[in-house]
């Protein structure tokens, strides 16, 4: 099954699909060659945007609790994928503490997690989850609704390693975004890998950071298979200075609002877009969709609303906003049945290993959906999105599934980057 363009499949989405095939050679090499430099994360996930005249990533999640989503096809890819990024990181691991978000109530996250183990164990491993939670004091079975189980389990300190009763792991993955900081017990765990690094966690990460390594990838990118990078990759702005409880700051907002949209008119005139263009002001840390905002006008974010400034105050783990990145703004054109649609692609090591659609029957193609109300239809990426076919056309699924995979793979290196980058000279918890 692929999603349904809204829009004709005669204009620029074919010529840019058409460019990542006649060029598909030339990109499998550069990745390559890319790979050897950068090292890439253990696993992420990246939300896209299909416009029809551009296709780019919106979001990269360094910590994905979606693997529940994944079609069982994609399972195979997935172990093999594991199996490559267990071995670039701890050559002899044997067993693997993953550590997982505090969520015990939201089923789905839980079934993430249990998905995730099934994953590392079908590569050899022993694999046990670790909880950070206090009141787990014993093992604890948990039911799912898909009929599975997960067993917590209370994490033991000795020394600078972390393990649990009678284990004692080569690694601790973490499937926990730090959006609240790093607990005590994770700090100064010389002697083990701590897999994504600490400092990938949304307690000092910061979209923007992410969005200036991106541009950086995607223009080397661009310059190799010779199209404008403004077709895979989105303009922004940043606003540092922001408190909307307290109403400061508006005028920095506003300011990167309409500078923002006046280069996106600039761009669409170009191309002869007749869309309205907007921007997503995104709280620059964090993840669940929380702390959004489509906006067509500067004039839109002053004076806001208590209910529009509550939203945008607060994200995961109470955290206030004070720092916002200003993103263009991508209509989707995609829909699946009745709903709006947008592809989310999983990758493990630098491989993808499939993908979902998250729909949403309520949003317009220019609203964020990764709101409540939204579902998941997992779609068996056949091709891996790795294996175009150059004698169907450009929008056949092989091809389709093969641009997302490429963007998607552009948005994973840029992370790489990101994370050599912001690397403190000391790093708290990862073996040197």
């Amino acid at each position: 099954m692929v999603p349904h363009l809204t829009t004709a499949l005669t204009g620029p989405l074919l010529e840019l699909e058409r460019q990542f095939l006649d060029n598909a050679p030339e990109i499998e090499k550069w990745f390559r060659t890319q790979w050897q430099d950068h090292m890439p994360p253990f696993y992420g996930s990246t939300d896209l945007r299909n416009s029809g005249f551009k296709l780019a990533p919106v979001d990269l999640n360094l910590f994905p609790g979606g693997f529940n989503n994944l079609n069982d096809a994609f399972m195979p890819l997935c172990v093999q994928a594991a199996q490559s990024a267990v071995e670039r990181i701890c050559p002899d691991a044997s067993s693997l503490l993953l550590i997982p978000e505090n969520h015990t109530r939201n089923q789905f996250y839980l079934q993430n997690v249990a998905s995730l183990v099934s994953i590392l164990r079908l590569t050899g491993l022993d694999v046990r989850v670790g909880s950070l939670l206090p009141d787990i004091v014993e093992p604890t079975v948990l039911e799912l609704n898909n009929g599975t189980t997960l067993t917590l389990e209370p994490l033991r300190r000795s020394g600078k390693r972390l393990g649990l009763d009678n284990f004692d792991p080569c690694a601790v993955l973490l499937n926990n975004d730090l959006s609240a900081g790093i607990p005590p017990v994770l700090k100064g765990l010389d002697e083990q890998w701590v897999i994504p690094p600490l400092h990938a966690g949304w307690h000092v990460r910061r979209k923007s950071k992410h969005a200036e390594c991106y541009d950086r990838v995607a223009r080397e990118f661009a310059t190799t298979i010779g199209i404008d990078p403004w077709r895979i990759n989105l303009d922004f702005g940043v606003c540092g200075q922001i408190n909307f409880q307290e109403r400061t700051g508006e005028e920095c907002l506003a300011a990167q609002v309409d500078a923002l949209l006046t280069r996106i008119r600039a761009k669409y005139k170009e191309y002869g877009v007749t869309d309205e263009p907007f921007v997503v002001v995104k709280a620059d840390a964090g993840t669940y969709g929380m702390g959004v905002m489509t906006v067509t006008d500067a004039s839109e974010v002053i004076g806001l609303n208590r209910r529009q400034r509550n939203k945008m105050a607060v994200v995961k783990e109470g955290l206030q906003v004070h720092e916002v990145i200003i993103q263009e703004g991508v209509h989707t054109f995609e829909t699946v049945g009745e709903g709006v649609a947008e592809p989310v692609v999983y990758m493990m090591d630098h491989y993808v290993v499939g993908g979902f659609y998250r729909i949403h029957t309520e949003r317009g193609r220019n609203e964020n959906l990764n709101a409540p109300g939204m579902q998941f239809k997992p779609l068996a990426f056949d091709t891996s999105c790795i294996m175009p076919d150059v004698d169907l056309a450009p929008d056949a699924p092989p091809n389709r599934f093969y641009a997302y995979g490429v963007v998607a793979r552009l948005a994973l290196l840029a992370a790489s980057v990101e994370i050599e980058e912001t690397e403190p000279v000391h790093e708290i918890g990862e073996a040197a």
